[in-house]
């Protein structure tokens, strides 16, 4: 598997990145991940919709909460677009935050059990099992229009360039 060193800090410490990393013009990958029910997800079963990826090193975090939340409240505004956000969290503990939180419009997924996602799309920290913060948009016909990785992982991503993309997608 390929590694990305140096390419993302934790508190300017870097991290090694497992997987390769997307650009814009790929193809988007299928990948499996845990809903909150234990159930398997793929990116496939969002086929046909725009989709943004929300990449979160976990949700009990202040950064990922907020992340999550912000595309919560603009997911109202987005029309028939997918909002996915994936952590290495356990399932349990997604759907605790989600109903904590009133998290309805964002479908919060689980990459700990293959970390699929994280390996194929380059958001797997390898020191850490956790994926990177980062933001893939993905168009109906299932190429990425957009990829942002937040090259500080306690930082915020550029959710105006993100969500200015999806919007042109619609």
């Amino acid at each position: 598997m390929k590694k990305n060193t140096g390419i993302i800090t934790f508190g300017g410490n870097p991290l090694t990145i497992l997987g390769e990393m997307v650009k814009k013009g790929d193809k988007a990958l299928d990948f499996t991940v845990l809903g909150n029910d234990l159930s398997p997800v793929k990116l496939s079963d969002f086929e046909g919709k725009v989709r943004i990826i929300s990449s979160v090193p976990s949700v009990d975090t202040g950064v990922c909460a907020a992340q999550t939340r912000r595309f919560n409240v603009e997911a109202a505004n987005l029309g028939d677009v997918k909002i996915l956000t994936i952590s290495c969290d356990l399932p349990f503990a997604l759907g605790r935050f989600c109903a904590a939180e009133g998290i309805e419009k964002v479908v919060t997924l689980s990459d700990h059990k293959e970390v699929d996602f994280g390996s194929k799309y380059g958001f797997l920290i390898e020191e850490l099992r956790l994926l990177a913060r980062g933001i893939v948009v993905i168009d109906k016909a299932g190429i990425v229009q957009y990829v942002e990785y937040v090259n500080e992982v306690t930082n915020h991503p550029d959710y105006d360039n993100a969500l200015a993309e999806a919007k042109k997608l619609v």
